[in-house]
């Protein structure tokens, strides 16, 4: 080795230290994706609904099939398939035991029904902060990263606003303090107007708190629907996940109402990478198939950023 080409090696060897001792202080997520693609795939439990509330399919069972039926081992968890066994030490650690073995990442879980982090009532509220404890504690058990909320409320948008900003607020800390990510989906009412829900999170202002962008649930009232493009553009520079809604495809293989190349253009222009989530709910398909259709879309897309 020549005087110039050590020189070039001991400079790359000195700058693989430098990285390795850096690593310790990147994010999981945040190193995870620096090597990998543009996104991961990861499955949303809501896919499976039917066959979940139908009895078909069980808790303990979903993650195993996403690996099995579909080659998907990131999953995403949905609260009432628990069945109220969120505290039940025993379960979560079977749950844990099972995903381990076969190899599996719990990514988030989903809540709902929990009340209203947006409540005006101030004692109503603090019971919906601390309801959601117990998921924060449940996802620190399974090696989740982050759960999902909702920014909900009944009032005006404003005051709406100024409570979910102090409910989602508390509760992040509490997430913080446990290195558990608090996300808000778009889900109906003020939270599915884009700038309603960035500007709640400008506020919120956390590195804990972000949002759970969904291609498919902008409909703020009966009347109103916000832009879903535009959606996604106020929300991602937010997200710590993407949930990947559809319901039905054309010949082609693509989703016939939501233009998922330009929903990506849009999220990889704002430089965002991470795992995307699969959740179908159309009725043309089986569950299983439409699993399939959406996986073969996102592989599609991915191809499109290599």
């Amino acid at each position: 080795m020549d005087t110039k080409d050590r020189r070039s090696f001991l400079k790359d060897l000195g700058m693989l230290s430098a990285a390795a001792g850096l690593s310790s202080l990147i994010p999981f997520d945040t190193l995870a994706f620096s090597k990998k693609e543009f996104f991961s795939i990861s499955l949303a439990q809501w896919s499976l609904h039917k066959s979940l509330f139908g009895g078909k399919l069980t808790n303990l069972e979903f993650p195993i099939k996403a690996k099995k039926d579909f080659g998907i081992d990131i999953v995403e968890y949905v609260s009432p398939f628990f069945n109220k066994k969120e505290t039940d030490s025993a379960y979560l650690k079977e749950l844990k035991g099972i995903t381990q073995g076969e190899g599996i990442q719990n990514h988030l879980i989903m809540i709902d029904g929990e009340g209203e982090l947006g409540n005006l009532d101030e004692k109503a509220r603090k019971i919906a902060i601390e309801n959601h404890y117990k998921w924060v504690d449940a996802a620190k058990v399974l090696g989740c990263k982050t759960i999902r909320v909702n920014a909900a409320g009944n009032g005006s948008e404003q005051d709406v606003k100024t409570a979910v900003v102090d409910g989602l607020g508390r509760l992040t800390e509490y997430g913080k303090q446990n290195k558990i990510n608090i996300i808000v989906e778009n889900h109906g009412g003020y939270s599915s107007d884009g700038k309603w829900l960035s500007d709640v999170m400008k506020q919120v202002n956390s590195p804990y708190c972000g949002t759970l962008p969904d291609f498919g649930n902008f409909r703020v009232s009966a009347d109103r629907v916000y832009d879903m493009y535009q959606g996604v553009t106020d929300l991602v520079p937010f997200a710590k996940g993407i949930s990947a809604k559809t319901f039905n495809f054309n010949e082609k293989g693509d989703e016939k109402d939501i233009d998922y190349d330009r929903m990506f253009k849009i999220i990889k222009d704002a430089k965002w990478s991470g795992i995307v989530g699969i959740e179908y709910e159309g009725d043309g398909l089986s569950e299983d198939e439409g699993i399939k259709k959406t996986k073969d879309l996102l592989l599609r897309i991915q191809k499109q950023y290599k």
